[in-house]
């Protein structure tokens, strides 16, 4: 018998991250659904070497809360409303959210530039797309590679570049800077609203404060 995407995925999993859960939505089926059915299984883990993170949920554990993440308390005020309809459930080692919008459509968000990228409408094609390039898609093997030679991250650490991605910053490790992964949201947050909707080659002038 073939073994499902998201079984697969979670047969190569490192949690949980917390203790056991069950986490219901109130929905019968679709994205949301499938998450409470994870998180109930394996509360939030790391897959492809930290590459990816599936939060946990509950006041104890390693690395961010599901539900707490997902509060403008957080980070999200600092997108001032661009990231309100995503409710991201995970994270790539360079910040980007994994997320589910109207809780039918599983995307990614950029940090940078908030862009929403449709992955499917479940998140059995989330792990279907993760597991077809994993160096690609997950992050594998920078992950693997940052790791050995910089030691591993904390749970709660992302890395975010020092040049961002979207000025032309590279994906070398002088580039980039173990932060937490709130704070990593909240720094690049008034980037996206400086970018967001800008058409591609436009000139982009970043202002501080």
């Amino acid at each position: 018998m073939t073994q499902s995407a998201l079984d697969q995925l979670l047969g190569r999993a490192r949690g949980p991250m917390g203790p056991a859960v069950e986490l219901d939505f109130g929905v019968a089926s679709g994205p949301l659904a499938e998450l409470g059915q994870v998180i109930t299984r394996l509360n939030g883990f790391f897959v492809f070497n930290a590459g990816v993170q599936v939060f946990r949920v509950g006041e104890e554990g390693l690395g961010p809360d599901l539900l707490s993440w997902n509060t403008d308390e957080v980070w999200k005020s600092t997108y001032d409303g661009l990231a309100d309809d995503v409710f991201c459930f995970g994270q790539d080692l360079f910040g980007t959210q994994f997320g589910i919008v109207g809780g039918e459509e599983v995307v990614s968000f950029n940090p940078e530039t908030a862009d929403l990228v449709p992955l499917g409408t479940s998140l059995e094609e989330w792990a279907a797309w993760l597991l077809a390039d994993p160096d690609v898609n997950g992050v594998n093997s920078f992950a693997y590679a940052y790791q050995r030679e910089n030691g591993p991250l904390e749970p709660h650490e992302r890395l975010v570049p020092l040049q961002f991605f979207v000025m032309g910053g590279a994906y070398e490790f002088d580039n980039l800077v173990v932060k937490d992964s709130a704070v990593g949201m909240c720094i690049r947050g008034p980037i996206a609203q400086q970018v967001a909707h800008l058409p591609d080659g436009a000139e982009i002038r970043l202002r501080t404060e």
